[in-house]
């Protein structure tokens, strides 16, 4: 099995360390067995703390609920298991922009989605975890192995 440090994990696949969703379970019991700590961008990061606002937003958690998330979310970093990575951000767009006028119009991949694609090639790493159709095709044909939960 892969070390965290080699795994670019979608927020998808992250958010429901922190929201009860349908795979928390899942994930969490995939986090359990995982050694060591997974990298997130900045990009990575605000997208899962917007996924603990819009959720308390459109009502599904309530703001205790919400302040909870967000802390797990802190504390995970503050902990290790989660580490902030340093990323050559106008590499990481230009490489996105290529992916999506040569993948998008096949796969249907959303802008975030490819970013967070190109964000793994660039951090040179080779597996990728997502909860998301389109992307975990789009990660394959860039040549990321697909990792399960």
């Amino acid at each position: 099995m892969a070390t965290a440090e080699e795994i670019y994990a979608d927020p998808s696949a992250l958010v429901p360390l922190y929201l009860h969703q349908p795979r928390s379970q899942e994930i969490v019991a995939w986090r359990r067995r995982l050694a060591g700590s997974l990298p997130v961008t900045h990009h990575g990061r605000a997208e899962m703390t917007n996924a603990i606002s819009l959720a308390r937003f459109r009502g599904n958690i309530s703001p205790k609920e919400s302040l909870a998330a967000w802390a797990g979310l802190d504390q995970d970093f503050i902990d290790g298991h989660l580490h902030q990575v340093p990323i050559a951000w106008r590499t990481a767009f230009s490489m996105a922009g290529e992916l999506s006028r040569n993948l998008s119009p096949e796969l249907g991949t959303r802008t975030a989605d490819v970013l967070h694609v190109a964000c793994a090639l660039e951090l040179g790493l080779k597996r990728f975890l997502s909860f998301d159709e389109r992307q975990k095709a789009l990660a394959s044909r860039c040549g990321l192995k697909l990792v399960r939960a």
